[in-house]
């Protein structure tokens, strides 16, 4: 009889754990025309790799998490032709090379986000030239680390919580070297305890307290990636995980009901942001796919999230309603009075993370 019983609550169980992963794919496939991942994917990538650089001077870091993108979503799409384009768009980029003069060089995580590029080729193609000159970057974060052992780039900006612990993972990811990655969660610990609020959100920083998108899209970017590399056993993990979850929690809760978020998160009279909803995609999609979120619970939620972003697309493959580049403040309506830009590279890169996540 026992036996018989045990049968037959699986015969019960295994039907119901059957329609959770059919439901779990449900969340991620049978996109409606023109929104699957790998065909939007292309699409910015393919217009990224001929546009123009960004900014007056040197690369900066939103072309960077730009190139990162179409970089993983080539590599997962298996798309050795836009690698290859990738890459020699990057090649006057070497030192000596035609664009020197564009080569980021103040010892600031602004810049030092760089050496993401150099990485990630370093990964797809094995080639030490890569490496090393992607590594001179990373390495030099940590040149002179403060007392308590972190960056001396370190500002407390939530920014930082995505544009420095990337290029340490990056590195890590390259070599295998623990000591980038065990610094990497130690910095992210830090910022975890100084700056995220009760409610689970993060306000631009200290002395600027508003919780601005794209501020807090970094953060969610730069917790998920860097739980996509921290093994389980790993002494920081369960930590950024429970903050991770706490965002993640906060966030759905100020959703739109078509799937965005808002300039201020927690402003209804701010505008709907592109840049920001792009991260917090791409957050929820590698959350739900790892099984660090419920699948039930955020699964809706991300792929609600991806159809609206992507609705921001214009027929030139540019994103529209991306916020311009923003210094804190203490001051409301210099956040809500921010102006929307098209085509900025803040709105392509988090359409390939997500695009990427998706494909993973």
């Amino acid at each position: 009889m026992k036996i018989s019983l045990k049968f037959a609550v699986l015969g019960v169980l295994l039907p119901l754990a059957a329609v959770s992963v059919a439901a779990q794919q449900d969340y991620f496939g049978n996109w409606p025309a023109g929104r699957s991942p790998r065909e939007v994917g292309k699409r910015v990538a393919e217009h990224f790799v001929t546009s123009p650089h960004q900014g007056a001077g040197t690369i900066v870091y939103s072309e960077v998490g730009t190139w990162y993108g179409a970089l993983t979503l080539a590599q997962l799409a298996h798309d050795d032709e836009l690698r290859d384009r990738l890459i020699k768009r990057f090649e006057p980029l070497l030192p000596g090379g035609a664009e020197a003069d564009k080569i980021p060089k103040r010892d600031h995580v602004d810049d030092s986000i760089f050496g993401v590029v150099p990485l990630q080729i370093a990964i797809e193609t094995k080639d030490k030239k890569y490496l090393d000159y992607g590594l001179s970057f990373a390495d030099r974060q940590w040149e002179h680390p403060l007392p308590n052992g972190l960056s001396h780039e370190s500002r407390f900006w939530i920014d930082d919580m995505y544009m420095l612990t990337i290029l340490q993972l990056e590195a890590y990811r390259a070599t295998g070297d623990r000591k980038y990655l065990d610094r990497d969660a130690h910095e992210m610990t830090a910022y975890l305890d100084k700056l995220q609020r009760p409610n689970g959100l993060f306000f631009h920083a200290p002395d600027a307290p508003y919780f601005w998108g794209r501020g807090d899209g970094w953060v969610a970017a730069g917790m998920a990636e860097m739980l996509r590399s921290l093994s389980e056993d790993h002494p920081q993990r369960r930590r950024i995980m429970e903050s991770y979850r706490k965002m993640m929690a906060a966030l759905i809760k100020d959703q739109a009901k078509d799937g965005m978020w808002r300039q201020l998160i927690d402003r209804d009279e701010a505008w709907e942001e592109s840049s920001a909803s792009g991260m917090f995609t791409f957050a929820l999609i590698t959350g739900v796919k790892n099984g660090w979120l419920d699948a039930a619970t955020y699964g809706p939620a991300a792929r609600k999230a991806w159809i609206a972003v992507t609705g921001f697309i214009d027929q030139n493959d540019n994103v529209t309603n991306v916020c311009e580049g923003t210094n804190k403040e203490n001051d409301l309506e210099y956040y809500l009075e921010r102006q929307r830009r098209t085509g900025d590279f803040h709105g392509q890169e988090p359409i390939l993370w997500a695009a990427s996540a998706l494909l993973r």
